[in-house]
């Protein structure tokens, strides 16, 4: 179960870069309430994941989950630059995060 909140929360953490992006540093009211909602959501879920495993696996795939999902998300919906590199850069990113996943004990 802690190792579904902290996928879920890596996603929200995808969601609230997302809305960092789009809120314009703040100026626009909506992205800044959703990334306020999102970044709220991801560390809460995070923390309560904590009380249950090791901090490096879980923080790593944390931010995996963030990065990889952010970086998806901007080729897909907001015109990010798509290259061999950063596709290949992702795949291991992803394959880093299941590896640290399965090392990861809990207490």
């Amino acid at each position: 179960m802690a190792w579904l909140l902290v996928v879920v929360a890596g996603l929200l953490e995808t969601g609230f870069a997302v809305c960092l992006k789009l809120s314009h540093g703040f100026t626009r009211l909506w992205p800044t309430i959703a990334f306020a909602s999102f970044a709220l959501g991801s560390f809460g879920l995070l923390t309560l994941a904590l009380k249950k495993l090791d901090v490096g696996p879980a923080y790593a795939v944390w931010t995996g989950i963030g990065a990889a999902g952010t970086a998806i998300y901007g080729m897909v919906f907001l015109g990010d630059l798509v290259s061999t590199l950063k596709l290949v850069s992702i795949t291991l990113v992803i394959l880093g995060v299941i590896g640290l996943q399965l090392s990861g004990s809990a207490h």
